[in-house]
């Protein structure tokens, strides 16, 4: 069994068109919409006379529906205001009626609002005490708050105080005792050693216990400014 011959030949587009001739003309030419028939001046005046004619026809007609709409208007605002007079009447009388019954109301009601009156008047009273009750607790509680900060921060800062005096006190201490010690080696070599040495060692020592009999005036001083 051998394969089928499914090659097709090849056709050329543009030859088979030109093979097929002009194509027919479908609708009118831009020569005919050139040719078409148009109207003449006259023509064209007895267009617009009868436009101008149908015009004014129409503008007739809108007025009288007009007129007749104005006088359905007035007919149907004459029997609203007939209405309207009536119920007027009718106001001012129930007007006139509440008039007199509020005159008879109000002398029974004069004598129960001077006693509401008193009554107001004496709740308003212990309204206002209650108020400056609580303001002035809330004036004493924000005092108190106040006090208590103030002397927290005063008990730190003489904690502060009393803690860095400790401090220098330390301090003077130990430079003390080392100049104490000094002093004292001082002295031996001074004892060891000749005459004129030991005069000098004494004037250095005397000079050294004024030196920390100053230091101890300037720092009772401190102490009692600090307190």
């Amino acid at each position: 069994m051998g394969k089928r011959d499914n090659r097709v030949a090849y056709m050329n587009p543009i030859a088979m068109a030109r093979a097929r001739g002009p194509a027919p003309n479908s609708g009118p030419t831009i020569q005919d919409y050139l040719n078409r028939p148009r109207p003449t001046w006259e023509e064209v005046k007895e267009q617009l006379e009868k436009k101008k004619k149908g015009s004014r026809a129409l503008a007739e007609f809108e007025e009288k529906m007009n007129e007749n709409w104005r006088k359905e208007l007035e007919k149907h605002r004459e029997k609203l205001l007939g209405g309207n007079e009536s119920s007027s009447k009718k106001k001012e009388k129930k007007k006139k009626e509440k008039k007199k019954s509020n005159r008879l109301s109000s002398s029974s009601s004069s004598s129960s609002s001077s006693d509401s009156s008193s009554s107001s008047s004496d709740s308003e009273d212990e309204d206002k005490k209650q108020g400056k009750k609580k303001r002035k607790k809330k004036y004493r509680s924000s005092r108190k708050s106040s006090a208590s900060t103030t002397s927290e921060s005063e008990s730190d800062s003489k904690v502060n105080m009393q803690d860095s005096t400790k401090k220098k006190r330390s301090k003077e201490d130990c430079e003390k005792e080392k100049e104490g010690k000094n002093h004292h080696r001082k002295r031996k070599k001074a004892d060891r050693g000749d005459g004129p040495l030991s005069s000098e060692s004494v004037s250095e020592s005397d000079q050294t216990e004024e030196v920390q009999a100053k230091k101890k005036k300037s720092n009772e001083e401190k102490e009692k400014t600090a307190r």
